[in-house]
């Protein structure tokens, strides 16, 4: 039996080249798609494969004209209807098949459009190191937009598409550090009592990372820490933060109104610094917003370190960098590193919010941890490369 395979870009296409060389009687045994998967599809094109041949005989082939030679008119009447039946069905199924065809084409062509813009470089001249590159990233949880626009940029750099992917590699945590900036330690003077305030959703370890800082301005820097809360709603965030500052010698206050606010903070003036920890408040709710932002009006904050987990994906974290902006938010204090598999969702935030990173936070070791955020190891982070 004499098997023929022809491929093209498309369904229809491939089709019509079984149809004109082996004509309407041919049999398409199987297909399927060259290029499966998204990014092969994305960078490579889509490629289909029919296999067809004229010597199998199945019920399904396009009917052959009838012809009227006989004077018979029940034959007549029963072949007509015959032939009308299968090609209505043969139609109406290849109708179908054309429609489902130009659907996923339009789809795929407006994914291309929205990924590549109008002067996208052909899929087949992407070299082979930044294609691997670009899935790095991917696998990294970036958004796809930002991983494009990176792959552009690197694409653009001279001789780069020589290189190999640890040099790529190397050229975008460059890239990275250039647009990542960082606070630094924060600056604590002498009897100065500056005022951080941490502020954040629920869950995502305020608390333990007050206790950090304090632990260490106050054993590793001798520095004079007060600590302040306001986080009334959960009893033992109270109890955790007190058990901290006995155990450190370091004066905390409960505060539930703006005026305790406006006392506690004349009490500690005196001090070098003065840390406040704050109730845990979803994003979406806008009354508590609202009445976070008017307890910490009354502190008048130096500092308001938006504190947010890292295991947030990339559409929450930047949602809850918008909604908390209303505060006040100076800076993001990165949590909870060791938990998160990947970290392409923090430039997501960084991007979206525009706010510089102050500290990041591995671990619940208390004063332990926590390091101040360079950006040569937050690009690092990024990109799931050894720090």
């Amino acid at each position: 039996m004499q098997i023929k395979t022809f491929r093209a870009k498309t369904m229809q296409q491939a089709l019509d080249l079984v149809r004109r060389e082996l004509g309407p009687e041919a049999t398409v045994l199987h297909t399927r798609e060259i290029n499966g998967g998204l990014l092969n599809r994305y960078f490579k094109g889509r490629e289909y494969e029919i296999a067809a041949s004229t010597e199998v005989r199945v019920p399904a082939r396009m009917p052959q004209a009838v012809v009227y030679e006989s004077s018979a008119a029940p034959v007549r009447e029963q072949a007509f209807e015959t032939n009308y039946r299968t090609k209505y069905r043969d139609d109406f199924q290849e109708q179908s098949f054309q429609q489902q065809t130009k659907g996923l084409e339009e789809l795929h062509t407006l994914a291309e459009k929205l990924r590549y813009g109008s002067n996208a470089q052909p899929k087949n001249q992407v070299p082979d190191a930044i294609f691997q590159v670009y899935t790095d990233m991917i696998e990294s949880d970036f958004e796809e937009s930002i991983a494009q626009e990176l792959m552009k940029r690197l694409q653009s750099a001279a001789g780069i598409n020589s290189c190999t992917s640890a040099a790529l590699q190397a050229e975008l945590t460059r890239m990275l550090q250039s647009e990542l900036t960082v606070t630094g330690h924060i600056d604590v003077g002498q009897g100065q009592g500056r005022v951080v305030a941490l502020v954040g959703p629920t869950g995502v370890g305020k608390t333990t990372t007050i206790a950090k800082l304090a632990a260490n301005f106050r054993l590793r820097e001798n520095k004079r820490v007060g600590l302040i809360t306001v986080d009334t709603y959960r009893i033992a965030a109270v109890e955790q933060l007190r058990t901290y500052a006995e155990i450190m010698d370091l004066p905390m206050e409960v505060v539930s109104t703006p005026r305790e606010m406006r006392d506690s903070i004349a009490r500690m003036q005196e001090l070098d610094l003065i840390l406040m920890d704050t109730a845990g408040r979803s994003p979406r709710d806008e009354v508590k917003i609202q009445e976070l932002k008017s307890m910490l009006a009354e502190s008048e904050p130096d500092e308001v370190h938006l504190v947010l987990s890292a295991v947030g994906g990339a559409k929450t974290l930047t949602s809850t960098a918008e909604r908390f902006a209303a505060v006040g938010t100076t800076s993001l204090l990165i949590t909870k590193l060791d938990e998160a598999t990947c970290l392409g969702n923090l430039l997501s935030v960084t991007r979206s919010s525009g706010l510089p990173m102050s500290y990041l936070t591995d671990g619940q070791n208390v004063p332990d941890d926590i390091q101040v955020a360079k950006q040569e190891v937050l690009a690092k982070h990024i990109l799931n490369l050894p720090t």
